[in-house]
């Protein structure tokens, strides 16, 4: 890798708070995770306030099912979220999402960082991340 960061601005046609539940909302949460477009979640939970955890267990349509976990540093709803990222098949990795997120042209525009990815894990972040993205745009646009 490249970088140790992956940096992507991306623009909803939805409100800030909904994109901001479906970052905090495990309900919603489970309907979006996971890089694989036919990919499904499983399992989620999240107590979004500082020092509170989330975990989202998901599937691809390979059967291989992946858990991520972290822990919630920053949330100044609906502007800002932080928090540790790991997966559980990779314990002694642990890097840091941080979201931003404003009003534009009537929907949200997301800036998302995740760093300190280092050259450890095996995922390719910015393929995995930007393929998420297009699955919370559906969830959040309807």
């Amino acid at each position: 890798m490249e970088t140790d960061s992956v940096k992507i601005d991306f623009y909803f046609e939805a409100t800030i708070a909904a994109v901001w539940k479906a970052w905090t909302d495990p309900a919603i949460m489970i309907q979006w995770f996971g890089s694989e477009p036919e990919g499904v979640g499983l399992h989620a939970e999240a107590d979004a306030r500082p020092g509170k955890t989330f975990s989202v267990t998901f599937r691809d349509t390979n059967g291989t099912e992946h858990i991520c976990f972290g822990t919630y540093m920053t949330v100044i709803e609906p502007a800002e979220l932080s928090f540790s990222w790991c997966w559980k098949s990779e314990p002694d990795v642990t890097s840091m999402v941080s979201l931003r997120f404003e009003e534009q042209d009537g929907g949200t525009l997301m800036y998302f960082e995740h760093a300190n990815v280092g050259t450890e894990s095996a995922h390719d972040y910015l393929a995995g991340w930007t393929s998420t993205f297009f699955k919370l745009q559906k969830v959040v646009e309807g």
